[in-house]
């Protein structure tokens, strides 16, 4: 008798421990829901904060950006705000990046640099644009690791090199466009260079901590013009000082 009833608590156990993880799975968000927030988030915080332009419309509804953010803040993928991706790092927040994917008007025939992988997500977004990004990211285990997920999820018109993007990456040049998701304290020389005639450059400029402003750069020959696109706060554009 005392065997049947341990067997029994044994199996009421491996019944109660299915039925829990039932219950997880069940909870646990699923490619539909969040469909259904990345749609809701770009009517509200995209479409709705002013952004018309279709391509980008339609790349930010195509980038799964829960793919980008880390486990602990799925739960947050697809609010309207900046992530903590570690390394002092952070995935933007999504109206910024779209915000600045349009200031680019990026055609599909386009190659663009970006400075700051980051999670790869701005890269992603463009590389749903144009025909080619190159990507620099100077923290080596967040190059590994956007690279890596860039190839999984079938981004292969995206290239990601770790180094100091500060000097940009000449090998490629020129560039259509560039986009620089981290803030220098001025606009890096380098870049300013490998910027195609016509070509547009988006950046942030301004210390750490205080004021910094949103450029978008436009240049005509040996002229440059730089439009201001508002008040912004990204991280540091991070440097390898060994480089100076």
């Amino acid at each position: 008798m005392r065997g049947k009833l341990i067997t029994a608590a044994i199996l009421l156990l491996l019944i109660a421990t299915a039925c829990k993880t039932k219950e997880k799975a069940d909870e646990a968000p699923n490619e539909d829901s969040y469909s259904a927030a990345r749609e809701a988030l770009v009517e509200e915080a995209i479409v709705g904060r002013g952004i018309t332009t279709p391509a980008v419309i339609e790349a930010m509804n195509a980038v799964p950006r829960h793919e980008f953010v880390p486990d602990d803040y799925l739960a947050q993928a697809y609010a309207d705000h900046p992530l903590p991706i570690g390394y002092g790092q952070t995935i933007s927040q999504p109206y910024i990046v779209a915000l600045m994917t349009d200031a680019l008007n990026p055609d599909e025939s386009d190659v663009i640099l970006e400075v700051g992988t980051g999670s790869g997500y701005q890269a992603a977004v463009l590389a749903e644009i144009v025909d080619r990004v190159y990507t620099i990211e100077i923290v080596g285990a967040l190059a590994e690791q956007a690279g890596d997920r860039l190839d999984r999820l079938g981004y292969t018109n995206v290239e990601v090199l770790h180094d100091d993007g500060y000097f940009g990456w000449e090998d490629h040049a020129p560039f259509d466009a560039i986009i620089v998701t981290a803030a220098p304290d001025h606009i890096p020389p380098p870049l300013l260079t490998q910027l195609k005639d016509g070509g547009k450059m988006v950046i942030p400029v301004g210390p750490v901590g205080g004021y910094q402003e949103l450029w978008l750069v436009e240049r005509e020959g040996d002229d440059y013009t730089n439009i201001s696109l508002g008040g912004v706060r990204f991280v540091p554009l991070t440097r390898d000082l060994r480089n100076e």
